[in-house]
């Protein structure tokens, strides 16, 4: 399915060798030095491709949660949502990516705030980007546990 009016686009610049480089958006907002993290063999002490996917995919979702929330006259509060973005070998020679969504919304009953994330997750960018592609969990922490 094709995008039926593109709204925004953003650019951005890598250079050097990926994840030993420099990265940039073109209106200059996000810079950051790459390093691989140590468990890949870098130092750690920049930033790398995983964590930056795990804050766009964080706020992209949590937009998401907010956008299907007031379709639904609900107000929320306080809520957070936490990703975890994990990287290995796929078994074919390259490395692949698997998500774990972790999404508080204290004022809901739980399985409601279920109910409410796996919304979101239909209509997400970063979720559907990703379906069918990717491993992405979604889950609701139990506020009273």
């Amino acid at each position: 399915m094709a995008i039926e009016s593109i709204a925004y686009t953003s650019e951005a610049l890598s250079t050097g060798s990926g994840r030993l480089g420099h990265v940039r958006s073109t209106d200059g907002a996000l810079e950051f030095e790459m390093t691989p993290p140590k468990a890949l063999g870098g130092s750690g002490e920049g930033t790398n491709p995983e964590q930056l996917f795990a804050v766009g995919y964080a706020a992209c979702f949590h937009s998401a949660m907010h956008s299907v929330a007031r379709s639904r006259k609900i107000t929320l509060e306080d809520t957070a949502v936490g990703a975890r973005v994990s990287i290995g070998p796929n078994g074919a020679g390259g490395f692949e990516i698997a998500v774990e969504l972790e999404v508080s919304i204290p004022q809901l009953p739980q399985a409601e705030a279920q109910e409410l994330a796996d919304a979101a997750h239909q209509v997400c960018p970063y979720s559907n980007a990703t379906r069918g592609n990717i491993s992405v969990t979604v889950s609701v922490i139990d506020e009273e546990a």
